[in-house]
């Protein structure tokens, strides 16, 4: 039970005892509530904001778990990239290249990354900078990976095919003499300028046979073309196709098949030439390429060092 409460009275020197009407009892009341209610929200929302409860601790933990293992993905995720740019390097470097293959253009294997923002979902959260970047990475791996298998696949099935391969490639003389003129810049013997010499020429005695330099197809037997004279073309496939000129006499004829050693004319003198001989060219995807660098199959290495010397001496063609 509340004590009573007294005030002073100066003028009976007596203490008058304090009677509290209704009203004042009621706003009493309200004033202890309002203090407490103000007190009340005050500790409330301190502690919303400075103390977690038992699931905020155990969110904020698995929060923190979660950015972690995202951080540690983004670090493995970075290492697998290193991994896949060697792997890339190496396919078109050494494995395409050993089967005459063209190497994947960069724009395919980085193609499909651009246009719409694909992550616009992932937007909005604290760690959605780390998220984003995690899922960009592992789309763009996944993308190179399967650009990277389907190379693979490509070159297993080159592989595969490799012995029909290195029978197709132009790999022999097309003329058995060691009298040779090179592939460059040459003095042509009957215009008497400097003009680009586009194969190596042979000379032999007219009527020498002409071997085909590899498997493949005659393409193109025709008579008297132009400063070719005599000429023979045939398509080996995998981008290559040689040509034989001068021939005195041409002995295979279009749509047929020859196989590297198949004699396909004879050596002569027709069309643009000083003497006789065979004017050879290897051409690869339609640009003439120095045959000197094909001659592995039927020459030595002292062979092939004097075949070099020779081919790179600055004399004259013979057309």
């Amino acid at each position: 039970m509340a004590k009573a409460k007294y005030r002073y009275n100066p003028h009976t020197l007596s203490y008058d005892k304090i009677e509290l009407t209704l009203r004042k009892k009621i706003l009493k009341s309200f004033t202890f509530l309002g203090a407490g209610l103000v007190f009340g929200v005050i500790i409330y929302g301190l502690a919303y904001n400075f103390i977690d409860s038992p699931k905020e601790k155990q969110l904020k933990g698995d929060n923190a778990h979660l950015q972690a293992q995202y951080t540690i993905l983004n670090k493995k995720l970075d290492q697998l990239a290193i991994v896949m740019k060697d792997v890339q390097h190496r396919d078109d470097n050494i494995y395409r290249v050993i089967f005459e293959a063209e190497p994947i253009d960069e724009s395919i294997r980085k193609a499909g990354f651009g246009g719409i923002n694909r992550y616009k979902k992932l937007e909005g959260y604290n760690d959605s900078e780390l998220i984003i970047k995690t899922a960009e990475k592992l789309d763009k791996l996944s993308k190179q990976l399967y650009i990277q298998s389907k190379s693979f696949d490509e070159v297993f099935e080159m592989a595969k095919k490799k012995e029909e391969m290195l029978a197709a490639l132009p790999a022999i003389q097309p003329v058995q003499t060691k009298r040779i003129h090179g592939f460059g810049n040459r003095m042509h013997p009957v215009l008497k300028y400097m003009k680009f010499h586009a194969g190596m020429d042979f000379t032999a005695p007219t009527g020498t046979p002409i071997y085909a330099t590899g498997n493949g197809k005659v393409i193109q037997a025709d008579r008297k073309m132009s400063g070719y004279g005599n000429l023979v073309k045939i398509d080996h496939g995998y981008n290559y196709v040689t040509f034989y000129a001068h021939m005195s006499k041409i002995n295979c004829k279009v749509g047929q098949k020859v196989k590297r050693g198949d004699v396909i004319g004879y050596v002569g003198s027709t069309g643009l030439s000083s003497g006789p001989h065979c004017h050879y060219e290897v051409r690869k995807n339609g640009e003439p390429v120095n045959p000197v660098n094909y001659y592995f199959n039927d020459l030595t290495p002292a062979e092939y060092a004097i075949m070099i010397e020779m081919a790179n001496s600055p004399t004259q063609s013979m057309d």
